[in-house]
């Protein structure tokens, strides 16, 4: 094997080495593409997910929120009804004694 040859296979050698690299560095890039993509569909998914089980989760509360508020307005109301009547039994004697401080 002569110089010459030697020197071809050395560039050669050279020119497969430089051609395996920009593959291999092709094929880093588009790993890493994929796997951006990848992680912004989970992290997508993700959001996704949360916001809905959140809405569950509001909702929920919500329901049990208007559920303790009728149970609140319906004793208020009762409460109201029940001071209402008492008064309707007690305004006649009530009336008696302020018409009585007014004439004493």
């Amino acid at each position: 094997m002569g110089r010459e040859e030697v020197l071809r296979a050395i560039r050669q050698a050279e020119t497969e080495a430089k051609e395996t690299l920009a593959k291999a560095e092709s094929e880093a890039s588009e790993i890493i593409s994929k796997a951006r993509l990848t992680a912004t569909e989970i992290l997508q998914a993700g959001k996704s997910d949360s916001e809905s089980s959140s809405q569950s989760i509001i909702s929920d509360a919500r329901s049990a929120a208007e559920g303790e508020a009728a149970k609140v307005v319906k004793e208020g109301d009762s409460a109201i009804g029940s001071i209402h009547d008492d008064g309707e039994g007690s305004r006649g004697a009530a009336v008696k004694a302020v018409l009585e401080a007014f004439r004493s």
